[in-house]
């Protein structure tokens, strides 16, 4: 980014280890940086765990950002803080250096307030990247001359997208939400856009059920992590287990208030065996039967799925997860102050054809707005 000519301000605040230490700790905070907070509504989630990457950003403290995701920590702050994301094809992006959960999951991607930005921002983060070999294989994708040359106005006609109404778009009693995005859809036919309507993800329960997301990420979150403490050149820990005893020992860390319930399953694993490898494999079998198969199916170029402040984030997010496909979410309105946003989402290495979608789609709307800030 420096090269591009980017001036880099500061580190932004996280939800701890990628809100990958505990379930019960809240969305933005760390012992280092405190509770994060939505400009939007501060009682409301920023959620995360890329917290402060989407806060920073919609609070205009920085035009750009980056954030992580491994299952929504990209797609989910840039939803309740009404900016955009852009959670990449796994590999696109170099993890190197990154703090890792799982190198099969693992994504970087930019957090900016528009899709212009956001793209310039993607262009001069893709490529190959010798210490992260997933960017070899991955680089395939990327089109020659970028990808800014997508920010096309008209670049939703013609593009066929799918609609998954359950779950993608089950927002129980709130006829708000509802009608917003059936607004939305109008927009997007508007623009060109096919709409394939009604469709249905055959596993759809089975994706949202299966532990074999936790499982694998468990066991690969200590390895990686392992190996990543022991390449530091200075640090008083040196793996997973070291990470847990300074936690038991710093009051900071609130251990008490939070649990470390995830990082104790992690330390619990004992590299990848039999019940790993057929988490693997049941992960794969998910994804081919699931969101890959409705999208090769229906000949679809996006399907698209709505947030909501209330909405289970991971119903949006865990079908990439477990594909390493990318997404992007854009500001899609707000209720009540809170923000909400309409997340397109492809195959692997469909970021063009996404870009063009949410750019259209932006460009058509424009309902981003600051949040009610005085400084």
């Amino acid at each position: 980014m420096r090269q591009a000519g980017a001036i880099i301000l500061g580190k932004a605040s996280l939800s701890e280890w990628s809100h990958f230490r505990s379930d019960n700790a809240p969305s933005g905070w760390s012992a280092k940086g405190d509770k994060g907070l939505n400009p939007y509504n501060p009682l409301a989630t920023p959620c995360g765990s890329s917290s402060g990457s989407a806060i920073s950003v919609a609070a205009n403290l920085g035009a750009v950002s980056l954030g992580t995701e491994t299952d929504g920590s990209i797609l989910c702050p840039a939803n309740l803080n009404s900016v955009v994301g852009i959670k990449p094809t796994v590999g696109l992006t170099s993890r190197a250096g990154v703090v890792p959960i799982s190198p099969r999951q693992d994504s970087v991607g930019p957090i900016c307030r528009t899709v212009s930005d956001a793209v310039h921002v993607l262009d001069s983060i893709v490529g190959i990247d010798q210490i992260d070999i997933a960017t070899i294989e991955t680089s395939k994708y990327i089109p020659k001359g970028g990808y800014a040359q997508f920010l096309r106005c008209d670049g939703l006609k013609g593009k066929r997208i799918g609609i998954v109404r359950d779950p993608f778009f089950d927002f129980g009693n709130d006829t708000f939400l509802a009608q917003t995005f059936e607004l939305h859809f109008k927009t997007l036919r508007r623009e060109g856009a096919i709409l394939v309507d009604h469709l249905k993800i055959d596993n759809v329960g089975e994706i949202f059920s299966s532990t074999a997301e936790n499982t694998a990420l468990s066991a690969e979150f200590k390895i990686s992590l392992n190996a990543y403490l022991k390449e530091l050149v200075t640090s008083p820990v040196r793996s997973l287990a070291d990470v847990i005893a300074f936690n038991n020992k710093s009051k900071k860390e609130k251990v008490k208030q939070y649990g470390q319930n995830l990082f104790l399953t992690a330390e619990a694993t004992n590299g990848m065996g039999n019940a790993e490898k057929a988490a693997l494999s049941s992960i794969a079998r998910l994804s081919k039967n699931g969101f890959e198969k409705v999208m090769k199916k229906n000949k679809l170029d996006a399907l698209v799925a709505g947030g909501g402040r209330f909405t289970p984030f991971a119903i949006l997010s865990t079908p990439l997860a477990l594909g390493g496909f990318p997404g992007i979410i854009i500001p899609a309105g707000y209720k009540d102050g809170v923000p909400f946003g309409i997340c397109f989402e492809g195959l692997r290495g469909s970021e063009q054809k996404l870009i063009e979608i949410a750019y259209a789609f932006e460009q058509a709307t424009k309902i981003r707005k600051p949040p009610p800030l005085k400084f």
